[in-house]
């Protein structure tokens, strides 16, 4: 009497198991490669669905490149020697007498420590009046003093020094070792120079980029390039802003990945191999390596050469397929170029959401069974 009275508790709760389980989706990273390929434009879908091969490697490998423009690499270095507004010079002045204009008594030399360039270009010196400085040499200034105090003392001896001033200064802000204004001296007419005077960059030298700001006008390379194309070791001019920063390009990692996150390059270029490894490679339980995806928004004029077509008009919303499980499937991966802004989407392996299944059935008739199992003891007690 009591088993069959249980019998019927226990197949209503199998049943009402088994009716949760179908009417309810399972837990899953994301979408299934079917449903990819469903969202297609061949299925009336909005995107492109592509298959990785040669030529599509080729058409998509199109990485932006960093390079100092023409008007900074044709400057050329500024004089060392030239005077700028801002500039300090140092003067001494003998002069030929025992009591000359200049100097003191038991002195024939006149000792101007630290005369400074205001900013119309110009100097003061005694009897000699206000000079033109900015534009000249020590040497040229020389010979205008000497000139002017021709008349006034005999055979006067002018040495004009150069001295360390902002008149013709940078600043440097950023990942170097010391940020500030520097002055452009002999040994800092370029851009290499004048960093290792900031004590050189404090980031990986293979993801740091360098700006130069010159008025309105900025460009823009690798770190790394500064040293291998001497062309980028451009001169610099008075008031350029550099800025040494880290590349702020990034991917996004889903799916069936180690790790799941929006990841920065970590070099100049990056494959679709080096972007499955930078994040922890597949999930070797669950990952179904001939569902690896890259998603990206494709300039008309590069989707148009994958597609072989003339006809698209703006930015298109491409997926690129990568099965590794090809035989040259690993070297698609390697050839295939990731750029700012991807997607990188791995999904789950079949066997995975049936066994997720199979987990959920079995809890569930294992929940069914007790119930049953409660149920009939109430009616036996009853």
């Amino acid at each position: 009497m009591i088993q069959s009275s249980s019998r019927p508790a226990r197949a209503v709760a199998l049943l009402a198991a088994l009716a949760v389980v179908a009417s309810c989706g399972l837990p899953r990273v994301g979408p299934t490669k079917n449903e990819i390929y469903a969202g297609s434009v061949q299925r009336e879908g909005d995107a492109f669905v592509v298959a990785v091969n040669d030529r599509v490697t080729r058409a998509t490998a199109v990485m932006p490149a960093l390079g100092f423009t023409d008007d900074f690499r044709n400057a050329g270095l500024l004089g060392s020697d030239t005077i700028r507004a801002g500039d300090t010079l140092g003067l001494t002045i003998w002069e030929n007498v025992d009591d000359g204009l200049l100097a003191a008594e038991a002195t024939n030399s006149t000792v101007l420590e630290e005369v400074q360039v205001d900013g119309d270009g110009f100097v003061f010196v005694p009897y000699a009046g206000r000079i033109r400085a900015a534009g000249n040499t020590p040497e040229r200034i020389r010979e205008i003093i000497t000139d002017r105090l021709d008349d006034q003392t005999p055979d006067p001896q002018v040495q004009v020094r150069r001295l360390a001033g902002d008149g013709s200064t940078v600043s440097l802000v950023g990942a170097v070792g010391g940020q500030g204004v520097y002055a452009i001296e002999r040994p800092t007419r370029t851009l290499s120079s004048m960093l290792a005077r900031a004590g050189g960059i404090t980031i990986e030298p293979g993801i740091a980029q360098i700006t130069v700001v010159r008025g309105d006008r900025r460009s823009r390379v690798w770190f790394e390039d500064l040293y291998e194309n001497p062309g980028f070791d451009i001169a610099l001019r008075g008031d350029d802003r550099i800025l040494v920063e880290e590349d702020s390009r990034a991917f996004t990692a889903l799916g069936a990945t180690g790790t799941q996150a929006r990841v920065p390059f970590e070099t100049q270029t990056l494959s679709a191999i080096e972007a499955i490894a930078q994040v922890g490679g597949l999930v070797p339980t669950a990952a179904d390596p001939t569902g690896v995806f890259i998603l990206r928004n494709e300039p008309a004029e590069i989707a148009n050469q994958v597609l072989g077509r003339d006809d698209l008009v703006g930015a298109q919303r491409m997926v690129y397929v990568l099965d590794l499980t090809r035989p040259n499937g690993m070297f698609m991966a390697r050839d295939f170029a990731v750029r700012d802004q991807d997607t990188l989407y791995v999904t789950e392996a079949p066997f995975t959401q049936w066994d997720r299944t199979i987990a959920a059935l079995t809890g569930s008739l294992g929940s069914a069974a007790a119930i049953a199992d409660a149920t009939s003891t109430l009616g036996t007690g009853g």
